[in-house]
């Protein structure tokens, strides 16, 4: 297997890193690759950050890694190879009455991925984390291969769960899939007037899947206005689903501009009537909706986005505002805003969850706009909230320790999994998340 040198990039484009970089096909390629000591494991790098990248070492690319091994249709429990894609789960067995009890907002994302990053969906406020749904997984650590279970081992499990790839390289996972109805989606699609009614109506959904889009540059008696989505799956006939597109090239700067933002946020908000509407979706399309829209990336430009993601708890819903008004006012963010309840769900040490609210923002990457994010970030420290890694590009090691009070528990077990630190990415190394070098 050979090593080959290419420039990489997280999937916001900000931030680059060159590597050596394997692409195995099959588990004993990958037993070669890793027989003189671990390397980083990535998938199809769809964290927006640098959680991925490892500059000037080695990474194995996981993706040619994506069998389905087993599935057992009394108990939906589904052994697939880490590369697999959840998307590509949900296609496979969403007509077989089976989806993924917890999905990202990219059916892109593998399954190793969302367990590096503990991931949540549009069902967090009842459904957990996705390695809450996690059985069991194969875990190449310093020592050998391990099945990681979280009663069996439940100090690695923790430390796994969320835990950026850092205890081993993930070679395979046993899931248990949810029934559902079928393979449409039946959503609700309402108008929300601001954000008291946002909040008000985020608290009272009762669906199996609540999203809100916020229109994150209105301001004023209009500040958090947005659309509610509430989603339940069902049957039926699938509506055609809408053909790929791709975007062909870096767009201009202009495009992003807070006009142009503005004026697409009114339109967008006002393509759902006063009295709202009951729309039939194909699975993908309510899930990955981005997913449509090869390299969307580019629409930020050459110089690529940041998003910041923060949770903040259920009492400090007024400082979240204010962070809304100081995003609406610099007149900065882009059309790609999320506002969603969120439950107390978690499953390990570096989850991101916790029961409260989660706001979601993407800023093209601009030295204003950066300087927004590091004053946001500091904010969410502040209000006892966490960043989302799987999102972030800007924190600094001193926001982390107070965020995740559990980050010494996970250090603990990080090092007896890997205590040569092979597996320290950018990420690990900008946060010093596993400690000082």
């Amino acid at each position: 297997m050979l090593w080959k040198t290419a420039d990489f990039a997280g999937w916001g484009r900000a931030l680059t890193a060159r590597c050596d970089v394997a692409r195995p096909e099959r588990s004993r390629a990958l037993d070669a690759l890793l027989a003189d000591g671990l390397v980083p494991a990535m998938g199809m790098r769809r964290s927006y950050g640098d959680a991925a990248l490892n500059s000037d070492g080695r990474a194995i690319e996981m993706t040619r890694l994506d069998r389905m091994i087993a599935f057992d249709a009394a108990t939906g429990e589904l052994e697939v190879e880490a590369g697999v894609q959840v998307g590509q789960v949900a296609e496979v067995f969403a007509p077989r009455g089976w989806l993924p009890p917890v999905m990202p907002g990219t059916g892109f994302a593998t399954i190793g991925g969302c367990i590096a990053q503990d991931v949540h969906g549009k069902n967090h406020h009842h459904g957990g984390s996705f390695c809450q749904h996690v059985l069991s997984m194969r875990l190449r650590t310093a020592t050998g291969v391990v099945e990681v279970t979280p009663e069996g081992t439940p100090d690695l499990f923790r430390a796994t769960a969320g835990g950026l790839g850092q205890t081993g390289v993930i070679l395979s996972a046993r899931l248990r899939l949810m029934p559902v109805k079928g393979d449409v989606m039946i959503v609700t699609e309402r108008r929300i007037a601001d954000w008291d009614e946002h909040i008000a109506t985020l608290d009272a959904s009762r669906a199996t899947y609540t999203v809100g889009w916020i229109d994150a540059t209105a301001t004023g008696t209009a500040l958090g206005r947005g659309i509610l989505e509430e989603g339940e799956t069902g049957s039926g006939l699938v509506p055609k689903r809408a053909k790929y597109r791709k975007v062909p090239f870096d767009a201009p700067r202009f495009a992003l501009s807070a006009p142009v933002v503005r004026a697409f946020n009114q339109l967008y908000w006002r393509r759902v009537p006063e009295s709202g509407r009951t729309v039939v979706k194909p699975i993908g399309d309510f899930f990955f909706p981005l997913d449509k829209i090869h390299d969307w990336n580019r629409l930020y430009g050459r110089a690529g986005f940041h998003q910041f993601q923060c949770v903040v708890p259920l009492a400090a819903v007024k400082e979240l505002r204010g962070m809304l008004e100081s995003i609406a006012g610099s007149g900065l963010a882009s059309p790609l805003a999320v506002l969603k309840r969120m439950g107390e769900g978690r499953a390990g040490h570096l989850s991101f969850p916790m029961e409260g609210y989660t706001l979601a923002v993407d800023f093209p990457n601009r030295a204003e706009a950066r300087d927004l994010i590091v004053r946001l970030i500091d904010r969410t420290k502040g209000a006892g909230g966490r960043i989302y890694f799987a999102k972030d590009s800007l924190a600094s090691a001193k926001d982390v320790a107070a965020m995740y009070p559990e980050l010494d528990a996970w250090r603990a077990a990080a090092a007896l999994a890997d205590p040569e630190r092979a597996l320290a990415t950018d990420i690990v190394r900008r946060l010093q998340l596993r400690g000082a070098a």
